[in-house]
């Protein structure tokens, strides 16, 4: 009976009875009742002297948050290392390939360059000088040649990193040269590795090389046509630069069977080895006669210079890609010549025969006269090559007059069927099922 009082009236020790209340009541709370008081936050005193520095910092405890060379290690970033160490490594090779490939061209112009200022009025790609519009004759040259020299190197243009191109025009029989030169791809190493990999496997992928490619357009007497009203123009109009149509080339043997499956213009002749020409050398012509005409003394001396660097010295007026139409087959004669280019960047062995490819102009516009006898075996292989064309023409237009009557026949057919009615379509398609019956009969009896 005292218990009830005293806990009714709060009677008894306070502390005795406040466990036994939790354990009564809900025991989620009993962690709350057995926690500590609260302690009140620490107070900094603040002084209040006016010679005061203001009032006191409070500084954070030393932690490792603070020092990265205590939270992270180097050997942390071992991927990004060898990210950056890549990116740095295709650069390097990208800059230097670059620069080599750079280096190259400019050997390449350097060497070139007085064989082009002396056969041609203007080299590069520029315009013009102002200065040069009221001159003539030796002052007008004179003029050209000092605007070549001081340009330098800078008649070679940078096409891409790979391939480089120069321009060359005014003079006598030739109306311009284009000169590319394709060089491995240095910048590239891994592309240059894939190429080289996949020339040694499959033996129609050409294998990565540095090869300079040039191409003379001759005038065949077009001056006229040609040349612009400009100074100097009057006496290259005056020049008679017509020459006979014809293929001929010196080619390097290795090349021979490659040139015959890429072009057109060298298929057309037969091969022939000559005992002037070196032993890595043949002969492609369309007539002995022609041989006897353009080799002369001064191109075998420099295709022997050459050397096996030379790949083909080709005269042609015929399309490289097959003719597909009779306009395909209009005579257009260039003159094309390609060269490996040296590793040591000597030149001296190559001069004379970009030299002769020059000037061969002049000997096909002097002696490139031939007999009749010798025109028509020439011609007559042109003249079979446009009548297979034709044919080939008059074959598809029968096939399509063809398509077009089987549709009109359709259509005839379609709209008497659509005229009739149900009973009449059936009579209709019976009928037409008797005449390809009556079709087939015919043609196993002739057969037979």
């Amino acid at each position: 009976m005292a218990n009830v009082l005293n806990g009714l009236f709060g009677g008894g020790s306070k502390d005795a009875a406040a466990p036994k209340n939790v354990k009564a009541g809900d025991s989620d709370f009993a962690d709350f009742a057995e926690a500590a008081e609260p302690s009140p936050a620490p107070i900094t005193p603040v002084s209040n002297t006016f010679g005061g520095s203001g009032p006191a910092e409070t500084l954070r405890p030393y932690t490792k948050w603070y020092n990265v060379h205590e939270r992270h290690s180097i050997s942390e970033f071992k991927a990004e290392g060898l990210i950056l160490s890549a990116i740095a490594v295709i650069l390097i090779f990208h800059l230097f390939g670059a620069r080599l490939n750079r280096t190259k061209a400019k050997k390449w112009i350097q060497a070139h360059s007085k064989t082009l200022s002396t056969e041609f009025a203007l080299v590069g790609f520029d315009n013009l000088p102002s200065n040069a519009l009221d001159k003539k004759g030796k002052e007008l040259v004179q003029t050209l040649a000092d605007f070549n020299t001081q340009r330098g190197d800078s008649v070679m243009r940078e096409n891409s990193l790979f391939e480089f191109a120069t321009y060359a025009t005014g003079r006598s029989n030739i109306a311009f040269v284009d000169v590319k030169l394709t060089l491995i791809k240095r910048f590239n190493p891994l592309t240059t590795i894939f190429e080289k990999g996949f020339a040694f496997f499959v033996e129609s992928f050409p294998d990565p090389e540095d090869y300079c490619e040039a191409t003379a357009y001759t005038f065949d007497g077009k001056e006229a046509q040609i040349v612009p009203g400009l100074p100097g123009a009057a006496e290259v109009r005056g020049e008679k630069s017509h020459y006979d149509g014809f293929v001929w080339a010196i080619v390097h043997k290795e090349q021979m069977k490659k040139l015959r499956e890429d072009r057109y213009d060298v298929s057309l002749t037969f091969t022939k080895d000559n005992s002037k020409l070196p032993n890595w050398l043949t002969v492609m012509s369309e007539s002995a006669e022609i041989t006897e005409v353009l080799l002369t003394p001064e191109l075998i001396k420099a295709a022997e210079t050459a050397g096996d660097l030379l790949e083909y010295l080709i005269i042609s007026d015929q399309p490289i890609e097959q003719p597909k139409t009779i306009d395909d087959t209009q005579p257009r004669k260039r003159i094309f010549l390609r060269y490996r280019l040296p590793s040591n960047n000597d030149y001296t062995p190559l001069l004379p025969i970009f030299r002769q490819f020059i000037r061969i102009s002049d000997k096909l516009a002097k002696s490139a006269h031939f007999r009749p006898e010798v025109l028509k075996k020439v011609k007559s292989v042109r003249e079979a090559a446009v009548k297979r064309i034709q044919k080939a023409e008059e074959e598809l237009k029968a096939e399509e007059r063809a398509i077009e009557r089987e549709k009109e026949r359709k259509a005839k057919r379609d709209a008497e069927l659509n005229a009739l009615d149900a009973k009449g379509q059936k009579k209709y398609l019976e009928r037409e099922r008797e005449k390809l019956l009556k079709k087939g009969v015919k043609k196993q009896t002739a057969r037979a």
